[in-house]
């Protein structure tokens, strides 16, 4: 699904699509509400989202549709990647966040990895996230946590494959988030990647 207010960004997007035959367009917005509309008739795996929309803005939408439809992975698409908004649409639970110069074949395995489970960073956001200063490492015990979370365990897996508790595997990502100086699990992932802890 593609939710952008630009009826040229949209086409253009769906043209980069066109000919790509493990994906589909199967619905666009202008907003976010017609989005929420869009989602429950159309019940796409992926959204590409612009965060500045009239309305309903990219944010917003993104909550509602984690609240709604939490199956669907969210893309940021826009030409924004200051931290205040990487930061609000880390924190909204997004699978992914580029720009909108990333050029055709980085879109399509954009979206191929999103609705794979996996998440997908422009270059640009994830130095930014990398550069924050890290208070101090993760302990041996959260780094367990985070690399079964890169594998797309649930807390509730994690929790039995480590013979711990979810409220235990929900306090050391609440560390891990802290340390790593992120907000989601996407972001916490890439960054330890990044950084060579997993």
């Amino acid at each position: 699904m593609i939710v952008d207010d630009h009826p040229v960004v949209r086409d253009g997007l769906r043209g980069m699509f066109d000919h790509v035959g493990d994906i589909e367009v199967v619905a666009e917005a202008a907003d976010g509400f017609q989005a929420l509309a869009m989602a429950r008739r159309a019940r796409p795996h992926v959204a590409l989202m612009d965060l500045r929309m009239p309305g309903l803005d990219g944010i917003g939408t993104i909550e509602r549709l984690r609240t709604d439809h939490p199956q669907i992975k969210v893309i940021v698409l826009t030409t924004y990647d200051t931290d205040a908004d990487v930061t609000r649409a880390m924190a909204a639970g997004v699978a992914g966040y580029l720009l909108k110069d990333a050029p055709r074949e980085e879109l399509h395995r954009a979206v191929r990895t999103a609705a794979a489970g996996g998440a997908v960073l422009a270059p640009s956001v994830a130095s930014a996230l990398i550069s924050r200063p890290a208070a101090q490492l993760p302990s041996p015990r959260e780094l367990e946590v985070l690399r079964l979370v890169a594998r797309g365990a649930a807390n509730k897996e994690i929790a039995r494959t480590l013979l711990i508790s979810e409220t235990t595997v929900k306090t050391h990502l609440k560390h891990v988030f802290a340390k790593l100086g992120v907000e989601t699990r996407a972001a916490a992932v890439v960054v330890a990647m990044e950084r060579g802890l997993l």
